[in-house]
């Protein structure tokens, strides 16, 4: 059933709208089903207008769930546009208030229009059983389908991440900036949130929707949400900061990489050129800062000094540990 979680008005007569998908048990009414304490689980994706990657994987776990309604036996609670002004208007924030919407939860259901949207949807979704938070990349850059965790939460979180059918799970170091984001906000209420990077922003990778659809579905029948089929997952490689080599630029110009996703290199292997279309010439020569596997590489060519590139899984740290 699709409801309404946040209903704001606009200027000229407009309003926005955030609504979920709800999907229960068959023949199941919402009483019965807080009666009966069933397990629930929230994917959550649209915060960043420009990320679409999550679309497809809404799309496809509706269709998944409505043909095998027998095979619910929990709430899913589908969120595919918590930000839907930026998607409308492929807009990364929110547009009419220039805000970046993962940097305003917790919320304030007393403060400013947007702190209040934040916080309306932060408790629609408390008291769930888990949650997955899908994101892309931005225009400039393709992620390889990975989970990302705050080290505080890595020991309850690991497990389940596991489960999601990425190629990789980044254990990251807190940061005051999180702290400010869903998965740090829901985390903090009890709420086991879990963030999905893949794939590049304002584009849909189909691949990368339908594996991570499969992996949403070994989570929710780990959480007894789910009794149907699912698939065989790869076991990710699970990584710390200190195993990420970070490549940036030091020329402006235009990158042509020399490399593909999750290709094995060794350090100082050309990850790519940076050129100058003018006159021809080669203003850099980007290596790769240690032996492992290219899990970030950048796909809009235009660079400055500074400009991430790369990231390279640090195989060599990783055996150390």
């Amino acid at each position: 059933m699709i409801r309404d979680v946040v209903s704001v008005r606009l200027p000229a007569a407009e309003k926005m709208v955030i609504r979920k998908n709800r999907i229960l048990p068959q023949g199941m009414t919402e009483a019965q089903a807080r009666t009966a304490q069933l397990p629930r689980i929230c994917i959550v994706t649209g915060t960043h207008g420009d990320e679409l990657e999550g679309q497809y994987v809404c799309f496809l776990l509706n269709r998944i769930l409505a043909e095998s309604p027998e095979c619910v036996t929990g709430i899913v609670d589908i969120y595919p546009a918590v930000n839907p002004l930026g998607i409308d208007s492929i807009t990364r924030g929110i547009p009419r208030f220039d805000l970046d919407m993962n940097r305003i939860f917790p919320g304030n259901p007393h403060g400013t229009t947007e702190e209040s949207i934040a916080a309306r949807i932060v408790a629609d979704m408390k008291g769930a059983d888990c949650a997955v938070d899908i994101h892309a990349s931005n225009i400039f850059l393709r992620e390889i389908p990975q989970v990302r965790i705050n080290v505080n939460t890595a020991r309850r979180l690991l497990p389940l991440a596991r489960e999601l059918n990425c190629d990789f799970i980044w254990v990251h170091a807190a940061a005051t900036v999180l702290e400010s984001t869903l998965a740090w906000s829901l985390n903090t209420l009890g709420v086991p949130c879990l963030v999905i990077e893949a794939g590049v922003g304002m584009r849909i990778t189909r691949e990368y929707g339908r594996r991570i659809a499969a992996g949403l579905l070994r989570l929710m029948k780990r959480l007894g949400i789910w009794s149907g089929p699912v698939d065989e997952v790869t076991e990710p490689i699970v990584s710390t900061d200190g195993q990420v080599g970070f490549v940036n630029a030091n020329a402006p110009g235009i990158f042509i990489p020399k490399v593909e996703h999750w290709m094995n290199i060794h350090k100082g292997e050309t990850l790519g050129l940076i050129t100058n279309p003018l006159d021809g010439a080669v203003l850099e020569e980007v290596k790769s800062p240690c032996n492992g596997l290219v899990f970030t590489l950048r796909e809009y060519p235009v660079v400055n000094p500074g400009s991430l590139v790369a990231r390279v899984l640090d195989v060599a740290a990783r055996a150390q540990k």
